[in-house]
């Protein structure tokens, strides 16, 4: 009788045992079940994530490239503009060198002059010279430029002077034109943004555009002869009017006024 109940214990145990571990084999793999699509979506999510910081790191890679690539480029560009201001600087002296080469300029003594400050009002138009008295350079001494005249000195220090330029309003220059420059007229200053006229031209004086002007070197001319000063580039007679309307436009080209020669001439007292 003993032995039956134990006999039935061990099978009652046997059988909770066995249930107990279907029980817990069946909740895992219930668990298996919910846990591996939600480990899924925790490794899709996650793996964005990850790819975010890779890319931050790879950003900021690419940021010190870019930087790189500016600086360069940044250097090239300065590197061009310099040798394009030296390209213009050689363009300008050798203008310079091509208008000593006019009978009236290659006799007298030159100096080249680098200009430091352009002063520019209403009416008035002027640059300042490294060159003063110390180098010679005194007032009512003529200044040219690449392609003509520019202007005159109106004030000279120890190491430094002030030109006015032919487009001041206070500017006048004596000139000849036609083809045996026996015409004659004056070419005065409008001030900054209005163009030369040339005064004192009789109606049915022969002229032309593009018809280029000179100084005329009269006596007690305030500039020697031959210099070139103007292009016509318009004119016209007003009824009844006793001289011309001419506008002109200096030869010099003041986009280049880096260098100017100083001509050693003064006028004739």
């Amino acid at each position: 009788m003993v032995v039956l109940i134990v006999l039935s214990l061990s099978i009652v145990s046997l059988d909770l045992t066995s249930r107990t571990h279907n029980i817990t084999s069946g909740i895992k793999s219930v668990a298996n079940s919910v846990y591996s699509p939600l480990r899924e979506a925790v490794v899709d999510v996650l793996s964005p994530i990850g790819d975010f910081f890779a890319g931050a790191v790879h950003y900021g890679s690419l940021q010190s490239e870019n930087q790189k690539l500016q600086e360069a480029y940044g250097r090239l560009r300065l590197q061009q503009e310099q040798d394009a201001f030296e390209k213009n600087q050689l363009l300008q002296l050798r203008e310079l060198m091509q208008l000593k080469n006019l009978p009236s300029v290659n006799t007298l003594p030159i100096v080249t002059a680098q200009t430091q400050q352009l002063g520019s009002s209403n009416f008035t138009m002027t640059i300042t010279i490294d060159k003063g008295r110390s180098d010679g350079v005194l007032v009512g001494m003529p200044v040219v430029g690449a392609g003509g005249l520019v202007g005159q000195v109106i004030q000279s220090f120890h190491h430094t002077a002030v030109v006015r330029l032919i487009n001041d309003g206070q500017s006048k220059v004596g000139v000849t034109f036609g083809a045996t420059q026996s015409h004659t007229a004056t070419v005065d200053g409008q001030g900054p943004g209005s163009p030369l006229m040339a005064d004192l031209v009789p109606p049915h004086t022969p002229l032309h555009k593009g018809e280029i002007m000179y100084t005329s070197g009269f006596d007690a001319a305030a500039f020697p002869p031959g210099i070139p000063v103007a292009k016509v580039t318009s004119f016209h007679a007003g009824a009844g009017a006793s001289q011309l309307t001419i506008a002109v436009a200096p030869e010099a080209d003041f986009n280049q006024l880096a260098y100017v020669d100083v001509l050693i001439w003064e006028p004739a007292a």
